[in-house]
């Protein structure tokens, strides 16, 4: 069954005194990504704020390019943006929206949390994840389409959670369907991307960091242990490696990119 497009709108209205982004909302059931589908309709005239909502996705992609599962009773959702951002600062529109809906989601006291880069925590497995994708001119991006799945009701793996089971297990009953869902989705993009647009890295920096999951974890780089202290400006997970007498390890910090490093769910809990 199709989302009520109707209802989506409403709740919108009425949570959105004075709207940042101008939302134009296209649902459909199924489509093989609502990224590409945004994209074509972009390439056909559609404006900013455009935004794509269905309940599956066929060949829907994740970080790396790899595969996400997108099975019926998920949220998968893109939104379009026009911007200015140097493109050397892609990964900050990444961290305003994880910032954005896991903040949103905490004002319906559900605890979500961040794993860096771009993956929404709950109880240590993985709820959803961000992917974004930009168009550039010359150094600048002028275009963005930010694409966020959560889970909701479908089949998830062992190192993931849907937020109906939890909800269910929790006794708590603040997102009561998926319209709802895919409107806080949407109230915490324009939240995050308001923040950075309008208040600057600066200050969504130290924002998306108190809800990063990672900070204090252990990794061992050139066979030396370091702790996750925090994040930087431009996507870096920034590690701070320990005493050692290791020749190996020529700098204290090290300063890894998105992508380059995987830190898994290996301590997920029950």
């Amino acid at each position: 069954m199709r989302l009520d497009q109707e209802k989506i709108e409403i709740a919108l209205k009425i949570a959105r005194q004075q709207p940042y982004l101008p939302f134009s909302l296209h649902i459909y059931n199924s489509v093989n990504s609502t990224n590409k589908t945004l994209w074509e309709l972009l390439q056909n005239g559609a404006p900013s704020g455009t935004v794509v909502i269905a309940r599956q996705q066929s060949a829907g992609r994740g970080q790396r390019g790899n595969q996400w599962v997108s099975e019926i009773g998920g949220l998968y959702i893109s939104t379009a943006i026009a911007i200015d951002l140097a493109a050397t600062n892609s990964y900050q529109l990444t961290f305003a929206t994880a910032w954005g809906i896991a903040r949103q989601l905490q004002k319906c006291n559900i605890p979500v949390g961040i794993k860096w880069a771009n993956d929404l925590i709950l109880n240590k497995r993985k709820l959803g994840g961000i992917l974004t994708e930009t168009k550039i001119s010359g150094s600048t991006i002028n275009r963005v389409v930010i694409g966020v799945g959560i889970n909701w009701s479908n089949p998830v793996p062992e190192t993931g959670i849907n937020l109906e089971s939890w909800q269910s297990l929790n006794n708590i009953t603040c997102i009561p369907d998926l319209e709802n869902l895919a409107t806080q989705a949407l109230l915490g993009i324009e939240s995050g991307i308001e923040c950075l647009l309008e208040e600057g890295v600066d200050v969504l920096l130290p924002r998306y960091t108190d809800l990063l999951t990672n900070i204090g974890d252990s990794l061992y780089l050139e066979n030396s242990q370091g702790t996750v202290i925090g994040v930087t400006s431009s996507g870096c997970l920034h590690v701070r490696m320990e005493n050692s007498e290791s020749k190996s390890v020529k700098t204290p910090d090290f300063y890894l990119q998105p992508g380059t490093i995987s830190l898994g769910y290996s301590n997920f809990s029950n």
